[in-house]
């Protein structure tokens, strides 16, 4: 089964980005309404980035202060070289935001939950981008979408 995101069959790759808010939050991107993701500097990271899918769901994960999944994105444009770098082994993708949970779901619930034991969000805590399998991106669904 396929999670559906506002009420579209979703069978593309879903994947975790992480940003401080302090210096780039989700009503930042929100007011962009599409950003490069750039500046992302470790190899596995980038491994990630070009992988990515035009198509594919990205939650936005406040790091360092808030701890918490709070909002669905989209890859808009799949891996080209990071603007930000004079490097040409770094690369970037676009995203826009799609929704905001409706509850964010933090850290430390991730850490109580069964089926989330193995997500590289607990596993691999300074990786800024992972993928999320499809069984961890529908946990996190129905956590941002109970009612409080």
């Amino acid at each position: 089964m396929y999670w559906q995101v506002d009420g579209k069959k979703n069978n593309m790759a879903y994947w975790l980005v992480k940003s401080e808010p302090t210096v780039y939050s989700w009503d930042d991107f929100v007011k962009e309404k599409q950003t490069a993701w750039t500046g992302v500097r470790n190899h596995l990271a980038q491994i990630h980035l070009r992988t990515m899918k035009k198509g594919d769901t990205v939650f936005f994960y406040h790091s360092n202060i808030g701890l918490e999944i709070v909002g669905i994105a989209t890859v808009v444009k799949e891996f080209y070289k990071d603007p930000t770098s004079i490097e040409e082994r770094w690369m970037a993708v676009d995203i826009k935001p799609k929704k905001k949970l409706n509850n964010p779901v933090s850290l430390a619930t991730i850490r109580k939950i069964k089926s989330l034991e193995t997500i590289a969000l607990v596993r691999c805590g300074r990786l800024s981008v992972h993928p999320i399998n499809e069984l961890e991106f529908q946990t996190i669904m129905d956590l941002a979408n109970k009612k409080a």
